[in-house]
């Protein structure tokens, strides 16, 4: 300070008036400094309340969810019992034996249907063909009638 001052560090020690103002400065200079550092930690701390905030603000929402889900899981696992308990597994068993022996007979039918339409469909060329005949006789009979 003297230096900068100008005059000798004996003058600012054994001035009283000197000291005084060098005392006033670093003082002075101390509190802003401890001023703008707690500005600085203010600041700091008003940003790692706010995420804190937002912290935990998104654990109340998750575990709001995973509350939801676990009730989910819940009533699912509760329908598959009651699906377990209404078709045990001999009952399975059954109906895939049951399912087979359908299908095996829809097969069977499907088969005894086509063949059906086949006489059926011969049937009708038999009908066409006596239907004409009939025709052809009766337009015989006709001109054997006529003089």
């Amino acid at each position: 300070m003297a230096e900068r001052a100008g005059v000798s560090a004996t003058f600012l020690y054994e001035n009283t008036d000197a000291r005084t103002l060098v005392k006033d400065a670093v003082a002075s200079s101390r509190s802003r400094h401890d001023r703008l550092a707690q500005e600085e930690h203010d600041r700091i701390e008003a940003t790692w309340r706010e995420r804190a905030l937002n912290a935990e603000s998104e654990l109340t929402r998750a575990q709001k969810e995973v509350l939801g889900q676990r009730q989910t899981i819940g009533e699912l696992m509760g329908q598959i019992r009651d699906i377990d308990q209404m078709v045990p597994g001999e009952s399975v068993q059954a109906l895939a034996t049951e399912n087979t022996t359908l299908k095996h007979r829809v097969h069977q039918l499907t088969q005894e249907h086509r063949r059906l339409q086949e006489r059926l469909e011969g049937a009708r060329s038999n009908l066409r063909f006596s239907e004409k005949r009939i025709a052809d006789l009766e337009a015989q009979l006709l001109e054997q009638d006529q003089p």
